[in-house]
């Protein structure tokens, strides 16, 4: 091979032949990287501190025409310095053996990305994926109109309107995507290569690069464990958090219980390409779930979509754009990042703040919820220092507005005034105390035990939505909402309803915000069956 390509060839990180040793680059590609890195480096830092770095610069005269001189001399010998380094990394990989033989597949792979052959040669390796050939590309997007957001224009909020634009184009979208921030990349880096080696060579997982409607290239990895487990047959779409890979991310709960498992990284995160804006994420996640369904070969009604964390905004889109999907899991999410950001800012900053959640990121996931009408499960976390408004009160886990609103629309004639006020007591405390502690309403008194009263009830309620369900024309399915049953119902029946239905869509687990998932919490959101065994008297 040329020698001037292995200037610009990829950055290898490991060869997958069986040893757990990383590739070991020689001395001259070492310190021409850790040269060319130290000057990335520091044109990232220079670019995100530009204001004051040109301030400075400003107020010392550098910005004059007498200084155009200086300023050449050095772009000059920063230019020389890249010349070098580029030369004394591409000496370096001339001359390794490991290297030479990457960069070889490497070509042959570019002359004949479509072939399969090739394909399993290149994913013998991990390299630096922007230079990953694309696997799959979406020709033509199958994403539904989502409703517009009226945006007022008043002269007077002009000031916040430009302020709340500056802040989320150059630290805002950092703080709340932090895992698209390079310095932390380049800090977890050697995690993300363990992961990634781990599911690749334990799992025999398979990398692959999506070419999104907008140009962006996610970086994605399936497992495929349908030849190996009912399971199997189920593919679980991992959708990580603000700050999650799928490398050291969630995937490894739906892995252990045997289904097939995708998972990609965030536009901006670790190999894709691209920034976390709403509408970069939106074709990210459509993207892949095209790839999922054309390529893997899965049926939507085979697809679990699982998101922990900022990780439901994109679970909640891709059910809202493909509503056949099996069912959704959402792990510690929220229902508008909105009420997150504002107790965490500045009082004086909140209408800067709303504007900008508003106008350029708004991540509600109650509008989308809406637009499902699938099962779902909310795991809440009852420690979660997160998704908590206010720390150590589980009354203000923003999971409970999620689950309230949901059931809300889904059944508006269970879910009046006082039953809602009714859900924010009883999900003020651990859900479990709903089962072992409190003397449930039964739809038809029955003197029994505590626990046996609690069993009839939930057999009654679901009775009741089962004969409502085959009775008005659902054909016996849930999968039509609002449902108006209730309309007749005394208080304490609604009540006794709107218990049963917390518990079928909730599940509460003792921990932290970013614990991993027990495979015994992870289950198929629960839907209304469509045949019943009932007699009903």
């Amino acid at each position: 091979m040329p020698f001037y390509k292995y200037l610009f060839s990829p950055k290898l990180f490991k060869e997958y032949d069986g040893s757990k040793d990383v590739y070991e680059p020689g001395a001259f590609e070492k310190y021409g990287d850790q040269i060319l890195a130290a000057l990335n480096l520091m044109w990232s830092v220079g670019y995100y501190t530009s204001p004051l770095l040109i301030t400075f610069l400003y107020r010392r005269g550098y910005l004059v025409v007498d200084s155009v001189g200086t300023l050449a001399k050095f772009t000059t010998g920063i230019g020389l310095l890249v010349a070098v380094s580029l030369c004394m990394r591409g000496l370096g990989r001339s001359m390794n053996v490991v290297y030479v033989r990457f960069a070889e597949c490497f070509e042959n792979a570019k002359r004949h990305d479509r072939t399969p052959e090739s394909k399993n040669q290149i994913r013998r390796y991990d390299f630096d994926f922007k230079h990953w050939p694309v696997d799959f590309t979406v020709t033509s997007s199958v994403q539904r109109a989502q409703a517009s957001r009226s945006k007022p224009f008043w002269i007077s909020s002009l000031p916040c309107q430009i302020a709340a634009y500056l802040a989320i184009h150059t630290f805002g979208i950092r703080m709340i995507y932090p895992g698209s921030v390079k310095l932390l990349q380049n800090y977890i880096d050697p995690m993300l290569q363990q992961g990634r080696t781990k599911l690749i060579t334990e799992q025999k997982g398979k990398r692959n690069k999506v070419k999104t409607s907008d140009g962006n290239e996610i970086d994605t990895v399936f497992i495929d464990n349908r030849n190996k487990s009912l399971n199997g047959r189920t593919l679980v779409f991992c959708s990580e958090g603000n700050a999650g890979f799928y490398e050291i991310g969630i995937m490894s709960t739906p892995i252990e219980l045997q289904y097939s498992v995708l998972g990609w990284n965030h536009p901006g995160f670790a190999g894709s390409s691209g920034s976390p804006y709403p509408a970069q994420d939106q074709n990210a996640v459509d993207a892949v779930m095209q790839f999922a369904i054309t390529d893997l070969g899965f049926t939507p009604d085979n697809i679990v979509l699982y998101g922990w964390s900022i990780g439901g905004y994109s679970t909640l889109y891709a059910a809202s754009q493909y509503p056949d999907v099996k069912g959704v899991v959402l792990d510690a999410t929220f229902d508008d990042v909105l009420q997150l950001a504002i107790p965490r800012m500045p009082e004086s900053l909140s209408n800067i703040v709303k504007i900008a959640i508003r106008d350029y990121v708004n991540l509600n996931n109650t509008e989308l919820i809406a637009q499902y009408n699938g099962p779902v499960m909310l795991i809440r976390r009852t420690e979660d220092e997160i998704i908590c408004s206010e720390d150590n009160n589980l009354a203000t886990n923003r999971g409970n507005f999620l689950l309230i609103n949901m059931l809300k629309f889904r059944f508006p004639n269970i879910f009046k005034t006082e039953q809602e006020n009714l859900a924010k007591d009883l999900l003020a405390k651990p859900i479990e105390f709903m089962r072992d502690g409190e003397l449930t309403n039964c739809v038809h008194a029955i003197p029994c035990s505590n626990k046996l009263l609690f069993l009839d009830s939930d057999e009654l309620c679901l009775s009741l939505l089962m004969s409502y369900l085959t009775d008005n024309g659902n054909n016996g399915t849930s999968r039509s909402y609002p449902i108006e049953i209730g309309a007749e119902y005394s208080k304490e029946q609604r009540d006794s309803m709107a218990k049963f239905l917390i518990r079928k869509h909730l599940q509460d687990y003792k921990s932290t915000h970013c614990t991993p998932l027990p495979v015994e919490y992870f289950k198929i959101p629960w839907e209304i069956p469509s045949d019943t065994d009932f007699v009903f008297t």
